[in-house]
């Protein structure tokens, strides 16, 4: 590899806060524990929080002999690096995060953490799939304070249909690779949410819980 090579390797966009009021997420899954460990540094010496996605348990302790001061969060696959805001404040922001069931909650901690680190106040409200459709009508009258809604749903994806029907609130949906075999890794929730017939609704890619709290960040940021 090439000093130049190496370069682009470690190319961060450490102005992204200032242009789009949003940091820079770094995609872990595919780096190795070393080139994250220098993203990381690199990224405190420059005052920026680091969030990295998609990191496995043993990625994360090696970073963390390395780097103790990092946080890792099992649930969400992820890892931050620097002081979290402060959320809530003012009720600034409030999202829901729901899910079909406990199998979707991976995504969903992922668009927790990606909220959290912009000092967006989320609460996650599980296990509300269609299969009980009960259960997301008893919750429906405590939806309505929240000013955005992530949906996170695999098998057919209808969760974030019917949600779209019932509530006034912007919706982004979140197809979760979750199903048996004509489920196909997320993508028939992904058609299904493409194709929902309830209009307005937003969908973003299979498993895309950072990209979602991104949607959600940029609805929140343009109301105030």
């Amino acid at each position: 590899m090439n000093d130049d090579q190496s370069d682009i390797l470690h190319r961060h966009d450490l102005d992204r806060r200032k242009r789009l009021g949003m940091i820079e997420a770094v995609w872990g899954e595919h780096k190795t524990a070393e080139q994250i460990i220098a993203i990381a540094i690199e990224m405190q010496a420059a005052g920026e929080l680091m969030l990295a996605t998609r990191i496995d348990e043993s990625k994360a302790a090696a970073i963390e002999i390395k780097l103790p001061s990092v946080k890792y969060y099992p649930q969400a696959r992820c890892l931050s690096l620097g002081k979290l805001p402060e959320t809530g404040i003012d009720g600034f922001g409030d999202v829901a995060i729901l899910t079909g069931g406990s199998s979707d909650i991976s995504v969903a901690s992922e668009a927790q953490l990606a909220l959290a680190c912009h000092g967006i106040h989320s609460d996650l409200i599980a296990d509300v799939g269609v299969a009980g459709l009960h259960r997301l009508m008893h919750k429906l009258p405590e939806l309505h304070k929240y000013q955005v809604l992530i949906v996170c749903a695999g098998m057919e994806g209808a969760l974030p249909t019917v949600v779209a029907g019932l509530m006034p609130k912007p919706i982004i949906a979140v197809p979760v690779n979750v199903g048996y075999g004509i489920s196909a890794g997320g993508i028939a929730a992904l058609h299904g949410m493409l194709a929902s017939c309830a209009p307005g609704l937003t969908v973003v890619n299979i498993d895309n819980g950072y990209g979602a709290a991104m949607a959600a960040l940029r609805i929140v940021k343009a109301s105030y």
